[in-house]
C-alpha cells in the first residue's frame, strides 16, 4: 500500500524541522558572560567574556557617531546597563536580537573614535573573549596590524567603514546616557623633541621612565592567592617615583600610571616622549616550579639568552602583546623609528650603561631580597629594545612563590624594592650624569663623593674604550684590576680608579 504524501504536509514537516535546528543552533551559542570596560590616556577598550568563540564584525556610523558590533554566535547573559561609561567617550550602549543567535551591540559616542576588534583564546584568568579598542582621534591609532588568530579562535573581523545598516528600533537594554565628559587626556603629548642640544649653564633634571608592566585587559603572573602582577608593580612603581622626585635633579615619569594595557612597543614611544635618559621595566613574575624565588635583573640581548630562566622570562613576556592585537612581536614593519631597534645594541654604550645601572640595582636589591642570580641577565626582551635609552628590567621576585607572593603584596617590602631599585639608579648616575644635568654640575663642582666605581663589560667592548669612556688612563685600569693583557669577557667587573674624577671643562 502506497501512501501519499501532500505538499502541504511536507511543508509543516520541513518548516517544523527546520525551527527545532534553529532552536538547537540557538541552544549550543556561545553566551556573552560579562562586559568590562577600560579607560587608557589615549583608547578605550570594550572586553566581551564569552563561554566560547564567536564570529564578528565592527563598522561605524556618523551624524550621530555609532559604532556597530555585530556578533553571531552568541546569547546576551548580563546586563549592559551596569557597565561605567563615565570618562569615556560612549554615552549609551544598546542591543537587540536581529535573528536567533544574532546580537547586534550599537554604542552611541561623544566623540569620533577608531576602531579595533580582534578575539583572544582562553588564558589563566580569562576564557574566550571578544575585544574592542576605540582609539581616540587625536591619536595615532595603530594602521593595518593583523590581529592575532588562535587556534581556538576564529579569525577576526577586519574594521571597515560599512555603509549604514539599519539599527534596532527597541533595543532590549539600554544604558543611561553620560551628562558630560571631562577632557581627554593624551599620553603623546605634542612637545618638542625630548633630547634637544644640552645648554652649557643648564642644570636640567635626569628623566627615570618607570614602567609598570602589563595592566588592564593582561593581568601578568598571578600568585596562589590571586595576586596580580599588574597590581603589585604598579604599586611598586609609584612608590618608585616618589621617592626618585623627592631628591633634586632627578624626575620620574610612569609609562602606566593607571589599570590599563599599553603594547610593549608603545612603552619605549612614550619614554623617548617624555625625554627618558633611563627605562625601568618593573615585573614580579612566575615559572613553571612554585619554587622558585628571587629577584632579577635584565638588560636587552639581540642574541642568545645568558640562560634558559632568562629565554623563557622573555618569551612569556614578549607574549603579552597579544593583548594588544598584535600578531607577532616582529619589529619588521614600516615605522621608521622602530626600524632602529634593528641595529646591534651589543656595540653601542647604550647596552653598556643598561649593563652598568643594571648592575648596580641588582648589588642594590641584594641586600634587601634574595637574588635568583647574582649577575645581570641578557634576553630578547621586546620592551628593552630601545636604540638611545639605557634600558633594564626588574623581576622584583616570583609572584608564583608562595612566600614571595605574600611578602610582595605588603607595603613595607615594597618601599624596600623600590628604595633598592632607587639607590642603585642614583649611584649610577652620580657616576654617569648626563651633560648639562644638575647632577653634571654637581659632580663638576666637587659636591657629589664617589665611592668606588665599577663597570661590567658589555659584549664588543675594548679596554681601551672603557678607558676612554672614563676618562682613565689604560695603565691605571689594568693596574687597578690586575689585567696582564687587554682581553675582557662579557659580564666581566671592573674597577675604574679614582682618577676617572676628572672634572669636564
Amino acid at each position: 500500500m502506497r501512501w501519499a504524501i501532500r505538499p502541504r504536509a511536507l511543508l509543516a514537516v520541513l518548516s517544523t524541522t527546520l525551527a527545532m535546528l534553529a532552536a538547537e543552533a540557538v541552544l549550543a551559542a556561545s553566551e556573552i558572560r560579562s562586559v568590562r570596560l577600560w579607560r587608557a590616556p589615549d583608547n578605550t577598550r570594550l572586553v566581551f567574556d564569552l563561554s566560547g568563540p564567536v564570529q564578528h564584525s565592527v563598522f561605524t556610523l556618523s551624524a550621530p557617531e555609532r559604532i556597530v558590533i555585530d556578533v553571531d554566535g552568541a546569547q546576551l547573559k548580563t546586563r549592559l546597563e551596569q557597565l561605567a561609561t563615565a570618562k569615556t567617550p560612549i554615552s549609551s550602549l544598546r542591543v537587540a536580537e536581529r535573528a536567533p543567535g544574532k546580537l547586534r551591540i550599537v554604542l552611541d559616542m561623544t566623540a569620533a573614535v577608531t576602531p579595533k576588534s580582534f578575539s583572544l583564546a582562553p588564558n589563566q584568568q580569562y576564557g574566550h573573549r571578544l575585544v574592542v579598542d576605540l582609539f581616540d582621534q587625536d591619536e595615532a591609532a595603530p594602521q593595518a596590524s593583523t590581529p592575532p588568530q588562535p587556534a581556538a579562535s576564529p579569525a577576526s573581523s577586519p574594521v571597515s567603514a560599512a555603509p549604514a545598516r539599519p539599527l534596532p528600533d527597541k533595543p532590549l537594554v539600554t544604558a543611561p546616557p553620560v551628562a558630560s565628559l571631562p577632557p581627554k587626556t593624551s599620553v603623546a603629548e605634542p612637545s618638542p623633541p625630548a633630547r634637544l642640544p644640552p645648554v652649557p649653564s643648564g642644570k636640567r633634571d635626569i628623566v627615570i621612565a618607570i614602567d609598570a608592566g602589563h595592566g588592564g585587559e593582561d593581568p601578568g603572573a598571578l600568585g596562589p592567592r590571586g595576586l596580580r602582577e599588574k597590581d603589585v608593580v604598579l604599586a611598586i612603581s609609584r612608590e618608585l617615583q616618589r621617592q626618585i622626585n623627592s631628591e633634586r635633579g632627578f624626575r620620574a615619569e610612569l609609562v602606566r600610571s593607571g589599570d590599563y594595557f599599553i603594547p610593549l612597543r608603545k612603552r619605549t614611544e612614550i619614554a623617548r616622549k617624555k625625554g627618558a635618559d633611563l627605562f625601568v621595566s618593573i615585573h614580579a613574575d612566575a615559572a613553571p616550579r612554585a619554587a622558585a624565588f628571587g629577584a632579577s635583573v635584565f638588560a636587552l640581548s639581540d642574541g642568545g639568552a645568558t640562560s634558559e630562566t632568562a629565554r623563557w622570562l622573555a618569551d612569556k613576556e614578549n607574549r603579552s602583546d597579544l593583548v594588544g592585537g598584535v600578531g607577532s612581536v616582529s619589529l619588521d614593519d614600516k615605522d621608521r623609528m622602530l626600524a632602529g631597534v634593528l641595529l646591534d645594541l651589543s656595540m653601542t654604550a647604550t647596552l653598556s650603561s643598561s649593563l652598568d645601572v643594571g648592575h648596580k640595582v641588582l648589588s642594590n636589591m641584594g641586600r634587601i631580597a634574595p637574588l635568583h642570580k647574582r649577575r645581570v641577565e641578557q634576553a630578547g626582551f621586546m620592551v628593552l629594545k630601545s636604540p638611545d635609552i639605557p634600558s633594564i628590567l626588574v623581576e622584583t621576585g616570583f609572584i608564583s612563590n608562595p612566600g614571595e607572593s605574600q611578602k610582595l603584596s605588603t607595603k613595607s617590602h615594597q618601599q624596600a624594592l623600590a628604595h633598592s631599585i632607587h639607590s642603585g639608579i642614583r649611584q649610577f648616575f652620580h657616576e654617569n650624569p648626563p651633560p648639562g644635568s644638575y647632577i653634571a654640575w654637581l659632580r663638576d663642582q666637587g659636591k657629589i663623593k664617589i665611592g668606588r666605581r665599577e663597570h661590567v663589560v658589555a659584549p664588543g667592548e675594548s679596554l681601551a674604550l672603557i678607558a676612554q669612556r672614563y676618562q682613565v688612563g689604560l695603565p691605571a685600569l689594568r693596574s687597578a684590576n690586575r689585567l696582564g693583557n687587554d682581553s675582557l669577557k662579557a659580564g666581566q667587573l671592573l674597577i675604574i680608579p679614582a682618577q676617572a674624577l676628572a672634572v669636564q671643562p
